[in-house]
């Protein structure tokens, strides 16, 4: 199912979270914010529409890593219902598309919850802070058609860690719905 996320809420705090890589490795919150943000995308596998922007995701994340602006992907799905979303294949995932971010399992939802997640990709630009300042999507590309694009996810990001605060005009990111537990997948 095709889902749009919501306009961004402008500085609503991000709750803090303690999550583990497909390895073992935990990341919390207050380790991952910096002093030019942080970027919280939620990805899955499965997702077309994140398979489709997944070298651009890749190559997006490289270059604001290296601003300065620390990046993290979390996977929500119930891979139960969805096997192609599990911790072996995020792995698989992850190194196909070499994705340099962390990418961490939700395994009981609870942050997907907490953050209001909708959709994969579903992304939240947060400041020094750990206040909301984007809620948009990656860029304008359509299908097919990625050469001339307007990087707004890179742009919106570098706007937050130069100022603090985010581009007033966003536009929402859609995808695939969050596969919840105990709900029925189509």
């Amino acid at each position: 199912m095709l889902l749009n996320t919501p306009i961004c809420d402008f500085g609503w705090q991000a709750p803090g979270f303690s999550l583990k890589d497909p390895r073992g490795k935990v990341f919390t919150l207050e380790e991952s914010l910096g002093d030019r943000g942080l970027l919280i995308a939620f990805i899955c596998n499965h997702c077309p529409y994140v398979q489709a922007i997944g070298e651009r995701l890749a190559s997006d994340t490289r270059e604001l890593m290296a601003e300065g602006v620390n990046v993290l992907a979390i996977m929500a799905n119930d891979y139960d219902i969805v096997p192609e979303d599990s911790p072996e294949q995020m792995l698989a995932f992850a190194r196909h598309f070499g994705f340099e971010f962390p990418y961490l399992i939700d395994e009981d939802q609870s942050v997907a919850k907490s953050y209001g997640a909708v959709c994969t990709p579903d992304f939240f630009g947060f400041n020094k802070d750990g206040e909301l300042q984007y809620r948009g999507r990656l860029d304008d590309a359509r299908m097919g058609q990625f050469t001339d694009r307007n990087r707004e996810l890179v742009d919106a990001m570098m706007q937050i860690a130069e100022t603090g605060h985010g581009p007033e005009q966003q536009i929402a990111s859609m995808g695939c719905s969050i596969k919840w537990r105990g709900e029925a997948f189509c």
